[in-house]
């Protein structure tokens, strides 16, 4: 080993240590309860079971109580829920936190005091803006639906966070709200970077707008714009607080995280939920390998 190499790691052995202590060690020990029946009001008395929590009869995978299909469980439904929201919702980001950032990126008077305040919904911590939200979707009292009513576009008031048919995408339209800002400013820092002379070129020669950016600007921003989907994406396949606060966890739009929630804490079953837990590292971790490899092939196919 060379000396530059020995002292990469020395200077690296300080962090790496950390994070064993303050990540691997509470993964490690959510993985060995996953193993047991442990529950939280009695830990002592755990035993260990194996597989039985993931594969058991009461498992969360392969049960064959599940009669009506793996996806009508309940373990099943927040993994779809929470696909579903991360897909729509990241989707919808993206693409509005291009528009943001393009019109960002442009040269006009009082740029500066718009771009600050674009970031005032991201800013705004996420439960204080899920209980605003809350109050204006309320299906009695909220602004939203007397505005909708003032205008024609509803004959009644929706129970918005309540109604199946409505909740998740609530949901999603709050957290475009208030994540929107977030994608803008990492893509408006990637359009930042641009050189300006492809611009002028472009300019000179009369080509049009839409084909500057589709053959100019978004090949140029790609690498960036996909560090910014991954970045958003693990978010949001985490997502807890703004489901938990604005629907309370119901059927219609519980996520993996909320699952765990309600097996660890109001049920009690640690074992149970350490399991869940357990396996909701495992499908963000594959989610995002899988995303990273598509993309990497996507980009790999464009650069030949």
């Amino acid at each position: 080993m060379n000396p530059r190499t020995r002292t990469a790691w020395l200077f690296l052995t300080p962090m790496l240590v950390l994070m064993v202590l303050v990540a691997g060690w509470p993964l490690g020990r959510s993985i060995w309860f996953s193993l047991t029946d442990t529950n939280i009001n009695d830990i002592s008395s755990s035993h260990f079971v194996g597989l039985s929590n993931y594969f058991g009869d009461y498992g969360l995978f392969a049960n064959p109580n599940y009669t009506d299909g793996f996806w009508a469980s309940d373990w099943g439904r927040s993994i779809a829920n929470t696909f579903e929201f991360s897909i729509i919702s990241v989707t919808l980001e993206t693409l509005s936190g291009l528009g943001v950032a393009m019109l960002l990126n442009q040269e006009f008077r009082g740029r500066m005091l718009v771009r600050t305040a674009v970031l005032v919904p991201w800013a705004i911590p996420t439960i204080v803006s899920a209980k605003m939200w809350g109050w204006m979707l309320h299906d009695q009292y909220g602004v939203i639906n007397q505005m909708l009513l003032d205008w024609g576009l509803i004959s009644h008031k929706i129970a918005w966070t309540a109604d199946p048919h409505y909740a998740l995408l609530t949901v999603v339209a709050v957290d475009v709200w208030k994540t929107t800002p977030f994608m803008a400013l990492l893509i408006l820092a990637a359009l930042q970077t641009l050189p300006k002379d492809c611009y002028e070129a472009a300019k000179v020669d009369g080509v049009h707008p839409l084909r500057v950016f589709f053959k100019v600007t978004l090949p140029l921003i790609k690498h960036p714009l996909f560090v910014a989907v991954i970045f958003r994406l693990l978010d949001a396949l985490r997502i807890f607080d703004l489901i938990f606060v604005l629907t309370s966890n119901s059927a219609s739009t519980i996520s993996m995280s909320g699952f765990v929630r309600r097996e660890m804490i109001d049920n009690g079953n640690l074992g149970f939920g350490s399991a869940a837990s357990t396996s909701l590292t495992l499908i963000i971790f594959l989610s995002a390998l899988l995303f990273l490899r598509a993309a990497r092939v996507r980009l790999s196919e464009e650069s030949s």
